[in-house]
């Protein structure tokens, strides 16, 4: 009767945990190796359930709305590298919907915000298609140099 109960309990945990995501599919009964999910297909649901479902450190937060997430990138390429997350599971930029229109626009938004407040000059925003992505997860990056002189060599000076 208890493993009964856990069970439902954990079913009802990954309802609520999963209930906003894109499927994304773990076995298919057609051309499918053993796991269907790819790494950064995982990675892209675990960053969807921990955005929209789990509390953020403050310390690690730079910038939040009710849409979109502003953390510190683990492995800075840039004085100043963010990652800005909506807070809708999006796979990437080409699936977007109309629905996901809002959580875009916020993102951009929050960019102009910290690159008007910090007073960037040199910075880009960078986003990857699915064959470039290490995390499923549509997530934008704000990188910045105090000078021209600090770009790398692939970003043009003009």
């Amino acid at each position: 009767m208890k493993i009964i109960f856990f069970i439902g309990i954990g079913f009802v945990a990954g309802a609520y945990l999963f209930s906003q995501t894109q499927p994304r599919t773990f076995v298919t009964l057609h051309d499918c190796k053993p796991v269907c999910l790819s790494t950064s297909e995982l990675l892209g649901l675990l960053t969807s359930v921990g955005i929209q479902r789990l509390p953020h450190p403050e310390s690690a937060i730079i910038m939040e709305t009710d849409k979109t997430v502003v953390v510190q990138h683990p492995y800075s390429e840039a004085p100043i590298h963010y990652l800005v997350l909506p807070k809708k599971d999006i796979r990437n930029i080409v699936e977007a919907s109309l629905e996901d229109q809002s959580y875009i626009m916020d993102a951009f938004a929050v960019i102009k915000k910290i690159v008007d407040e910090r007073k960037l000059a040199y910075y880009q925003v960078i986003t990857n298609g699915p064959g470039l992505q290490q995390v499923d997860y549509l997530h934008f990056h704000l990188m910045a140099w105090t000078d021209k002189n600090q770009l790398p060599t692939s970003t043009p000076k003009n």
